[in-house]
C-alpha cells in the first residue's frame, strides 16, 4: 500500500459507536491489497490528490448496521468507498470514467444519497472475473 493505511480500511465511526470489532482476517488483509494494488494506489497516482476511504471493510455485524447488501464486497475486503479529499468530486466522477476506460476492476459504481456522494470501487481476487462494470447509482432515494 503506497498511499492508504490498513486502518483507514478498517476505522469505522459505526464500529466504535457499536463497539464492533472490525478487525479483519488474514484473507481480508490480502483481498484489501489486491484492491489497493489494482485499483486504489494506480487512481491515486493518476489522480494526484489524496483520496479519502468512507467504507473499506466491514464485518457481518457493521454490514448489517450500516444497511449493507448480504454479499456485499465490503465483506470479504474486495471494495472500498471513496471521496476525493479535495472535494472536487464532479471532476473527479469524470475523471475515473475517463481514466477506467482502459483498467481492469469489477466495478466503479457512482452513488449518492440524500446526504452524501461517493464512489464503490471493487476488485475480485486475482482469480476472480473483472465485470469492469462502471455506472451511477441512487440509493435510498
Amino acid at each position: 500500500m503506497k498511499y492508504f493505511t490498513l486502518n483507514e480500511f478498517i476505522k469505522s465511526n459505526k464500529a466504535e459507536e457499536y463497539n464492533i470489532d472490525n478487525t479483519p482476517s488474514e484473507d481480508v488483509i490480502k483481498n484489501l491489497n489486491l484492491l489497493v494494488d489494482n485499483i486504489l494506489d494506480p487512481l491515486r497516482e493518476a489522480w494526484r490528490s489524496k483520496i479519502r476511504i468512507n467504507s473499506g471493510f466491514r464485518c457481518k455485524k457493521l454490514n448489517d448496521i450500516v444497511g449493507g447488501v448480504k454479499n456485499s464486497s465490503h465483506l470479504l475486503g474486495n471494495a472500498a468507498d471513496i471521496y476525493p479529499i479535495n472535494g472536487k468530486f464532479d471532476e473527479f466522477v469524470k475523471f475515473i470514467t475517463e481514466w477506467a476506460e482502459n483498467k481492469v476492476f469489477d466495478q466503479i459504481i457512482i452513488e449518492k444519497n440524500r446526504k452524501s456522494r461517493w464512489i464503490h470501487c471493487s476488485w475480485k481476487s486475482n482469480n476472480g472475473l473483472q465485470r469492469r462494470q462502471l455506472f451511477k447509482m441512487n440509493c435510498g432515494e
